[in-house]
């Protein structure tokens, strides 16, 4: 009986040794790639606008849809996209997101008209919220080896941080020559990440993996329409008839999402974990931290190139001092809270931020272009110190059967904070006489809001208390 054993040894062996080996590092590659145009998108766009805002003749409620339209949809499909990875595999959900967010972007760079535009966002958002949660599935089966997987995800998320510290400047840059190019450039690197991808093996598939679709459709509705409402009050005032629809709408479909995870057979967020306080307190944080970051890059896009005068690509060499050194702060966040505990990351990032955001407010209109960039800094390097704490307290603190679905429920919640921070700033901005006057009322209200999260933080505890 050796003698078959031994070969069924050598043969497992050299399956796991195949499976750990070559298919790995093209998952991963895959993966980074997948996650840094993701990424990237997130932060090209805006220094684009108002070069869209000419092209199409658009106002600023138009533009907010462009960026809020990806937004959106990232946020509301984020709660059920691991779902879909389960259902399908990781590596059919990876690709097929992949596959949608490429085309979109195709269509994107075609779009004859704003409408068009908005539409491909949407699709393109709803791409990227299965990229996320698909690849970091990818890489789990890819590499079982906890150590292996943890050197891994380092490597994704570098990817992430490139492509956040590449999109104001590429935008920049490719915007001086076509707006349409910051979407054409995710057609190559979508389309590298697709064959790499197919070079790996095929992942199991839960066919029975429970899918709550009363859930995911009021949660779409209701994001969607509260979204609409704060883009519209800019415009058309709070007391119109389709602000006031669009809010009944958002608030009747967020009380069948609550009655739905209450009561459905399989409920995307279990009403006992929003019930926990350091789940409300970390989506808080999250939330509030995308607020005062994407409010500050979307006001700030439009500011450098509209009232300053600035060039788009001296506007996205502005921001790069700041996604650069909150690249090389991220990863300080784990020795922080390893030397001084978890809280003093969280709490410490968002004080940061706050003096950011006031300070961006002292100067008058008239003040110099280096000034605005040096007051950036801590804004983007406040954030990037908070959020990978405060994720880590949120996972050490919920058991692992619901750490998918806590890490959903706290990036759905960042998404949401971003999307509603452009359509309300924008709104303000609109409804100011001068687009100075409704940045510093923006700012003030995202520095408030990143205040209260921060003295809330200071009931998070550690894991052992």
């Amino acid at each position: 009986m050796s003698g078959p054993i031994a070969s069924a040894r050598s043969s497992a062996g050299s399956e796991g040794s195949r499976i750990g080996g070559a298919s790995a590092r093209w998952a991963l590659a895959a993966a980074l790639l997948g996650f840094f145009v993701m990424t990237l998108d997130a932060l090209i766009v805006n220094v684009a606008l108002p070069e869209i805002g000419r092209g199409f003749h658009a106002g600023i409620t138009g533009l907010q849809w462009v960026v809020d339209g990806y937004t959106l949809m990232f946020a509301a499909l984020l709660l059920s996209a691991g779902a879909i990875a389960d259902r399908v595999g990781a590596r059919e959900a990876f690709g097929g997101g992949l596959a949608l967010f490429t085309v979109a972007s195709a269509l994107c760079g075609f779009a004859p008209n704003l409408g068009v535009l908005i539409g491909a966002r949407l699709v393109q958002g709803a791409g990227a919220a299965v990229i996320v949660p698909a690849s970091l599935a990818l890489l789990r089966e890819a590499y079982p080896d906890s150590a292996q997987r943890a050197r891994a995800i380092s490597f994704w998320a570098m990817g992430g941080t490139a492509g956040g510290a590449a999109g104001p400047v590429l935008g920049g840059l490719l915007s001086a020559v076509n707006w349409r190019m910051i979407f054409f450039v995710n057609l190559p690197v979508g389309l590298l990440a697709l064959f790499l991808l197919s070079r790996t093996h095929r992942s199991p598939r839960r066919a029975d993996a429970p899918f709550d679709w009363t859930g995911q459709v009021a949660a779409v509705v209701a994001m969607g329409a509260l979204t609409f409402a704060a883009i519209e009050t800019g415009s058309a005032g709070l007391t119109a008839p389709r602000v006031l629809v669009a809010l009944a709408i958002a608030v009747i479909a967020a009380v069948v999402f609550v009655v739905a995870q209450a009561r459905g057979r399989n409920p995307m967020v279990p009403l006992p974990l929003l019930r926990e306080r350091t789940m409300v307190i970390s989506a808080s944080v999250g939330f509030a931290l995308n607020v005062g970051f994407y409010g500050m890059i979307f006001l700030l896009s439009l500011y450098l190139q509209q009232e300053h005068g600035l060039s788009p690509l001296m506007t996205g060499l502005a921001f790069l001092p700041m996604t650069l050194l909150s690249a090389f702060v991220s990863p300080t966040a784990a020795w922080c809270a390893a030397k001084f505990g978890p809280r003093m990351p969280v709490i410490t990032g968002q004080l940061a931020m706050v003096g950011g955001l006031v300070l961006l407010c002292l100067p008058n209109a008239s003040a110099p272009n280096w000034l605005v960039v040096l007051l950036m800094i801590p804004v983007g390097t406040g954030g990037s110190l908070a959020v990978p704490a405060v994720t880590s307290v949120l996972l050490d603190h919920v058991p692992a059967e619901r750490a998918g679905t806590a890490s959903g429920v706290l990036n759905a919640s960042r998404q949401l904070g971003g999307a509603l921070a452009v359509a309300v700033f924008g709104a303000l901005v609109a409804q100011h006489t001068t687009f100075f006057h409704g940045l510093r009322t923006s700012l003030l209200i995202a520095a408030a809001l990143v205040l209260l999260t921060a003295a809330a933080s200071v009931l998070l505890k550690p894991a052992h208390q």
